[in-house]
């Protein structure tokens, strides 16, 4: 009986054995996300820094700010030298109306002259003098015309050069303030309130963790049937319980071979050459980056 028995047991074990090699994870990886770290625009005071590791936000939501006075104080100079050269503008028909006046006054007398001259009332040497100063008015009107014309242009290109310059200020100001560029969780922080930053320095990193990625690494054959957006199941470590299983969608695939990283293994742990592979997973929360996960291929798309 005893021998029945250990008979039935090994028969058992091989073939637990057995379906554990058939059944078996095809690729064994490392979830990930993409990570986003948010640095300052601007140097300065850091007065306010709203944001704690595991705090959701939204993307576009302000969560600091440095510093803004001098830049304040800078835009309130840029506008009164704005409104100032704005006032050296010159009204060109005010400016030039009393010269129009007196043409006008000058044609007007020129037209009587030419009834007097018709009728023999008049000779034409007077004729002649009015024609002389319309002519010398016409080209005091011209010259005036355009030595206001080319002050204002003057003035016109003064406004514009100040007004980029409210433009730059303008767009320091939009860069003092802190934003999250897209909806994530924040994953470390790197500043506090009070210090200085400088532009470029790392204030938080954040990441998407409502959709994380499975890199795993498989093997020639195993790639040579596979394409982007092919669904497979993935498995995520449970501990003591086991695993939990998620669907996966396959979302890139790398063009070149590499060896098989020290801290990864394949189906095939002979092979010296792999080819990494990014699988999409819906995180219900209990996926964490850095836990490891199992890719078991589908026979169906």
């Amino acid at each position: 009986m005893q021998k029945i028995l250990s008979a039935a047991l090994c028969a058992s074990l091989l073939l637990t054995a057995c379906a554990r090699n058939d059944d078996g994870p095809d690729a064994t990886g490392v979830f990930e996300t993409t990570e986003t770290t948010v640095a300052a625009r601007v140097a300065g005071e850091l007065v306010r820094l709203d944001v704690e590791e595991g705090q959701r936000l939204a993307a576009g939501q302000a969560v600091g700010l440095v510093d803004t006075v001098q830049l304040h104080l800078k835009k309130r100079e840029l506008m009164a030298r704005l409104r100032a050269t704005d006032s050296r503008r010159y009204d060109v028909q005010r400016q030039l109306a009393s010269l129009r006046q007196q043409i006008a006054t000058e044609q007007s007398e020129r037209r009587r002259y030419e009834g007097l001259v018709a009728r023999g009332a008049a000779n034409t040497k007077q004729l002649d003098d009015i024609d002389a100063r319309i002519a010398v008015l016409e080209k005091q009107l011209a010259a005036q015309n355009e030595t206001l014309e080319k002050g204002n242009r003057s003035v016109s290109g003064e406004i514009e050069a100040i007004e980029a310059q409210l433009a730059q200020t303008d767009d320091l100001l939009a860069r003092c303030v802190v934003t999250a560029p897209t909806a994530g969780t924040v994953l470390a922080r790197y500043a506090e309130q009070g210090e200085m930053a400088q532009q470029g320095r790392p204030l938080f990193k954040m990441g998407a963790l409502d959709r994380l990625y499975l890199r795993a690494y498989m093997t020639a054959p195993q790639v040579t049937g596979l394409k982007v957006g092919r669904r497979v199941t993935v498995l995520a470590d449970r501990g003591e319980e086991g695993s939990r299983r998620y669907e996966g969608t396959v979302t890139w695939i790398s063009d070149k071979a590499e060896f098989t990283p020290k801290t990864i293994q394949t189906r095939d742990e002979r092979a010296n050459l792999v080819y990494a592979v990014k699988v999409a997973v819906r995180n219900d929360g209990f996926i964490k980056i850095g836990m490891y996960g199992d890719v078991v291929l589908q026979t169906t798309d």
